[in-house]
């Protein structure tokens, strides 16, 4: 199991941690396993369902949700198609949508203060929005927010985020779990990935982007995936944390063995540059 983030005066135990649903599937963490935020204060009509079968929501189960909301959205806009209110029910909102306004209000929020996107009706009720970008995309924002004219670098990112976050590798099985609340599905055509097994287990491998791996001795029969060689050259530890922090707007140091794990390769690389350029040593001379 993962280090989680500081408590920050939060209950920590194993049943809370499993405690908000992920949507209609049924319960389920966070999205990189173990994200959480400070509480933030309590907002009008989202403490509770209009029915008996739905109980009230803590803080941080509706932050839990904002976060998946804006992963869902981020994903959506790669193609620049309109993202209808009844797709963010079905694969995200779940019985969480008679708190929709709420939860839009702060994904909206979260994704004009930190990716710079401003998250637009497109017409009055038509129930669809689109993401405007409001940013001039200078090279390390785009490569946070996935902006390098590729409908796929918000998948990978996202990939990314959750491997490292689950140490470094991370079981297919559980990627596709991850995944199917994102509206992202292994046997189904997507309309902005086409086919996604094919993309993530033999696109992005032979891209070297993953590493995609058997797991001996399991029955029935898994795969792993890990950050492939290339993955290194392009992106680094540090931002892919500073990307999973900013979508559950928190701090990258909230995750302490990520955060000195990222930290260490930052200084390797440095160390690295440092001993590239200096100067050769002049050669002794001869007596």
């Amino acid at each position: 199991m993962l280090p989680r983030p500081r408590s920050r005066g939060r209950p920590s135990s194993q049943a809370e941690r499993d405690e908000a649903p992920s949507t209609s599937r049924g319960a389920g963490g966070s999205a990189w396993h173990g994200a959480r935020r400070a509480p933030a204060a309590p907002s009008p009509g989202s403490g509770s369902g209009p029915g008996p079968a739905v109980g009230p929501r803590s803080q941080k189960q509706l932050e839990l949700k904002v976060a998946e909301l804006v992963q869902f959205l981020l994903i959506k806009d790669q193609k620049k198609i309109p993202v209808k209110r009844a797709d963010i029910t079905k694969h995200v909102l779940g019985e969480y949508r008679d708190v929709f306004p709420e939860l839009l209000r702060r994904a909206a929020e979260r994704l004009e203060y930190v990716f710079g996107y401003r998250l637009v009706e497109l017409e009055p009720r038509s129930s669809a929005y689109v993401l405007v970008n409001t940013l001039e995309p200078v090279e390390a924002d785009a490569a946070l927010r996935g902006d390098q004219g590729t409908p796929t670098t918000g998948l990978l990112m996202i990939l990314l985020g959750l491997i490292f976050m689950r140490g470094n590798a991370v079981r297919e099985t559980e990627v596709w779990e991850f995944l199917r609340r994102l509206g992202v599905h292994p046997t189904r055509r997507h309309l902005v990935f086409g086919d996604p097994k094919k993309l993530i287990t033999e696109d992005f491998v032979r891209q070297r982007y993953l590493d995609y791996r058997r797991i001996p001795h399991t029955d029935p029969v898994d795969y792993e995936l890990q950050w492939g060689p290339r993955t290194g050259l392009e992106t680094s530890k540090m931002k892919v944390l500073k990307f999973v922090a900013k979508v559950h707007n928190q701090d990258p140091r909230d995750w302490p063995a990520q955060y000195c794990e990222a930290l260490a390769e930052e200084e390797d690389r440095a160390r690295a540059r440092a001993q590239a350029s200096a100067p050769a040593a002049a050669p002794a001379p001869s007596s």
